[in-house]
């Protein structure tokens, strides 16, 4: 029986594998918090700590490139919604009606992206949103984090606005998978 694969085909993609396992590899868990429940705002589905569950934490996320892939989550940035505080860029509520988004430790990366926009693609459309606030990989299920586990390390966390700009209808917004990239 002849294969459909070459010698070549079949190295060219354990090559890749490689690649993509290592690439994987370059951002593992940092530790584990121990859940502590309290008053969390489950608005827009926001998970909630459990006490005793271990969630992991993360001090990087991974490499951003021109089409970095992530998930793309729903979160309030107004006072009094889910996203707890201010912003950590300019220590402000914003209005979710505006296109705006907080990302993953390691993406935020000590504040080098903030009040810059990135370039969401998801839904088939792509959308520009300004950078504001971390989701934070390293610490939660505390009040500061509105009793909320850590961010995972691959999350872009979009206001409303952005979801309807990607033209995402209200019953799917929550999780989806995008790229992204800076603007």
């Amino acid at each position: 029986m002849k294969s459909f694969f070459s010698t070549g085909s079949i190295i060219a993609i354990l090559l890749l594998a490689i690649f993509l396992v290592s690439e994987a590899q370059q951002c593992s868990s940092s530790g584990a918090i121990i859940g502590t429940s309290g008053q969390c705002n489950q608005e827009n589905d926001a998970e909630c700590c459990k006490d005793g569950v271990s969630y992991p934490t993360y001090t990087c996320s991974p490499p951003v490139s021109g089409n970095t892939q992530a998930k793309l989550t729903l979160n309030s940035f107004e006072a009094g919604g889910d996203g707890g505080g201010p912003s950590k860029c300019d220590s402000q509520y914003h209005d979710d009606n505006t296109q705006v988004v907080a990302l993953s430790t390691g993406w935020y990366d000590n504040n080098s992206r903030c009040s810059k926009y990135i370039t969401i693609n998801g839904n088939g459309v792509s959308v520009d949103a300004m950078v504001v606030d971390e989701c934070d990989s390293t610490k939660g299920c505390d009040a500061e984090h509105d009793y909320q586990p850590p961010c995972p390390n691959n999350v872009v966390d979009a206001s409303k606005a952005v979801w309807e700009a990607l033209g995402v209808s209200e019953d799917k917004r929550g999780d989806l998978d995008i790229t992204w990239s800076d603007a």
